[in-house]
């Protein structure tokens, strides 16, 4: 008789060992979960070079000692470089795309979980020349066969291509084995400006139908990232929310969105918002009032959605001074308190300072001021990231 097998008269007992007991199945993501055990971000913004560079300690220190308790680290940056080696069988690596500005991506993974800090994987999407330089047919053209670019002369891919989503998808994936906390997308939009009129997407596009593309990828992208456990959070222009004429330019509708992704995180920078918007002379010298009139706009528009199935919204805050502004103020650590306590009075929890050049108003309470945060050494390229592109009405481009 084999062994194991039941006899007809004596019947095989039932041990430990014949019939183990089966692991659980993963779960997998849940919003409403990771809304409830998730800690509130309060982040900084990390280039890939400062993140590879002797000035990472400090930020470390700097968030080990004030109520910052998460970074968003460049990992695919507005040029389309991979800010790390990835192995050579990896598409980027195949194309040439990655600079080792961190040379260890472990060794750095390891040191950020040591020091409990929240770990964001900044992804820019559909801005990138690397590429568009190395698939031209995945390059965004018009009609007459010329590249799409930014004011910085920097080439986008076509949003509406999956094999562009795949490409992106992946580096996603990537970064959630690398143990990312979280990935998020930015520049997942349509491009503006720059003749973008005549942009040619080999397919039908409207302004009444941008929007489908973008949370189609979104989705993609989402459930994919979903499988590993890991949310997903989107970047967009503040002035989409409660404006149509913005929504159908860049294809970012912000109630659908919060649907879509896990956290939204509206840049509602002041400096974005044109002189008379909100009722303000100059938004950007009223840094308190115009954080809680964009996030009073943010709460009416998402009033609908079940709570369970709503996005965080974490928006990104302006710790720059924009001098390209008429009637721009000086920002420090005032202002910056000023727009956190904005945040707070209209009822959110969560929030990222943007700084290009990685100087942070926020010190510790022994320090009286924030290291590089006066007006000539914050103001310099902040066009470097992070949609300083105009977007229709109310925002504003460095001129």
């Amino acid at each position: 008789m084999a062994a194991g097998s039941v006899s007809d008269d004596v019947p095989t007992p039932i041990t430990a060992e014949a019939t183990p007991t089966p692991e659980p199945e993963p779960e997998g993501f849940s919003l409403k979960a990771w809304k409830e055990d998730h800690t509130p971000v309060k982040g900084i913004y990390v280039t890939g070079p400062v993140a590879g560079s002797e000035r990472m300690p400090g930020l470390i220190e700097l968030l080990d000692k004030t109520e910052l308790n998460a970074m968003v680290i460049d990992i695919k940056n507005d040029g389309g470089e991979i800010t790390f080696k990835m192995p050579e069988d990896e598409q980027p690596a195949v194309m040439g795309n990655c600079v080792r500005y961190i040379r260890d991506i472990e060794a750095l993974m390891a040191e950020l979980k040591e020091h409990e800090i929240y770990t964001i994987a900044r992804i820019v999407c559909f801005k990138d020349p690397m590429l568009a330089a190395a698939r031209d047919d995945l390059a965004l053209i018009d009609t007459d066969g010329k590249p799409i670019t930014d004011s910085n002369n920097l080439a986008w891919v076509n949003p509406c291509s999956e094999e562009v989503w795949e490409y992106i998808t992946d580096i996603a994936l990537y970064c959630a084995d690398l143990g990312f906390d979280e990935i998020q997308f930015d520049y997942v939009r349509f491009p503006v400006g720059n003749g973008t009129e005549k942009a040619d997407y080999k397919v039908e596009v409207t302004e009444e139908n941008k929007h489908d593309y973008i949370c189609s990828f979104l989705t993609y992208a989402a459930e994919r990232l979903h499988e590993k456990n890991v949310p997903l959070t989107a970047d967009l222009f503040g002035t989409v929310i409660g404006n149509p004429t913005d929504v159908g330019k860049v294809g970012q509708d912000y109630a659908e969105l919060a649907s879509t992704v896990d956290a939204l995180c509206p840049m509602i920078y002041p400096s974005h918002y044109g002189n008379g918007v909100f009722g303000l002379d100059v938004p950007d010298a009223k840094p308190y009032d115009t954080v809680k009139a964009a996030l009073g706009l943010s709460a009416q528009e998402l009033s609908s959605i079940e709570d369970d199935k709503r996005a965080v919204v974490r928006p990104w805050l302006q710790d720059f001074t924009a001098t390209w502004v008429k009637g721009h103020i000086s920002y420090g650590a005032e202002e910056v308190q000023s727009q956190i306590q904005g945040v707070y009075d209209a009822g959110y929890d969560e929030w990222i300072l943007w700084n290009a050049k990685n100087n942070y108003s926020i010190v510790p309470e022994e320090e009286e001021e924030g290291p590089g945060t006066d007006e000539e050494s914050a103001t310099d390229e902040q066009t470097a990231g992070n949609e300083e592109e105009d977007a229709g009405n109310g925002t504003k481009e460095k001129e």
